[in-house]
């Protein structure tokens, strides 16, 4: 596998996009793809119009792919999410979701940042949502009294937010304790095209207050070390599609892949529009406030 770049090197890296109508313009130099779920293919209740179709074709030119989800809940859940909004298991290797990168960290990760975790777990999640730490050998707690670290894996807004557990992590701040956050997106695009908060704010909030927080998912290249391996082929023949800067595109560089920024999920309202395209001066300017340029520009995940 290659070399991991640096965050310096990674914001240097690259200087010009090429803006095109489909990802059939973008594929050729690849054999494989990493594709992200919620804003690509998705928004969380409806398959976006082109993306079943994209995937098919990709399918038929050969090309192989894994779904990159920065998800908390577990591939199987991921995959019964897709098949409910149309997208059959055939048209695609694997699932890889952070939240699987994290749980397989707590189990097998000989970094002593694991192993010194302790036992006593506070899961900060979605209601309902407590069997996704199932088969971890953890004892879950709800006070932070009672806690030896925090899992972050899920929200859900409005009845969950960042303000609404400042408390929390203030308290789990104070006592020192680390937390793993198993889903590091900022934002989240609703079905209403909205931005909701993500996990991964919780967890940079949880920094400023002087949390130690370590994160799975994008960009953070553990997870990408295992999709390689999902793909067998080489970090120059993968490319990673996804609508976000900070964490698809960034996390591309980083593991010395191919990237393709669909324009039509979270930075949306940031681009002007025209035609179905979005101005690609105003792209220019956007990745140069970010210092993430991709290699393409799709509007949207559609052949």
């Amino acid at each position: 596998m290659s070399v991991l770049a640096s965050p310096e090197a990674v914001r240097a890296a690259a200087t010009s996009f090429t803006s095109v109508k489909g990802v059939a313009e973008a594929v050729a130099g690849y054999d494989g793809f990493l594709i992200d779920q919620w804003g690509v293919l998705h928004d969380g209740k409806r398959a976006y119009a082109g993306a079943v179709e994209a995937l098919q074709r990709l399918g038929e030119a050969g090309k192989t792919v894994v779904i990159l989800s920065n998800s908390g809940r577990r591939a199987a859940e991921n995959e019964d999410l897709l098949a409910a909004m149309g997208f059959d298991r055939s048209l695609y290797k694997a699932v890889m979701p952070a939240g699987d990168d994290a749980r397989d960290a707590i189990l097998n990760d000989p970094d002593p940042f694991y192993a010194g975790l302790g036992k006593r777990c506070l899961l900060m999640a979605r209601d309902g949502e407590d069997h996704l730490a199932d088969g971890l050998g953890l004892e879950l707690v709800r006070e932070v009294d009672d806690a030896d670290f925090l899992l972050l894996l899920s929200m859900e807004p409005a009845y969950q937010s960042v303000q609404g557990w400042n408390g929390l992590l203030r308290k789990a701040a104070a006592r020192g304790l680390p937390m793993i956050c198993a889903n590091p997106d900022f934002v989240r695009v609703s079905p209403e095209g909205k931005l909701l908060e993500a996990p991964g704010a919780v967890a940079r909030v949880y920094e400023t207050l002087g949390g130690a927080v370590r994160y799975h998912g994008k960009p953070h290249q553990r997870i990408y070390a295992t999709c390689l391996k999902l793909l067998g082929l080489p970090a120059e023949r993968v490319a990673a599609i996804g609508d976000s800067l900070d964490h698809d595109v960034a996390g591309a560089r980083m593991a010395a892949l191919g990237s393709i920024f669909v324009a039509g999920g979270i930075h949306y309202k940031q681009l002007h529009w025209t035609g179905g395209m979005p101005d690609p001066e105003d792209c220019a300017r956007l990745f140069a406030e970010t210092g993430l340029v991709p290699d393409f520009m799709v509007p949207s995940f559609r052949w």
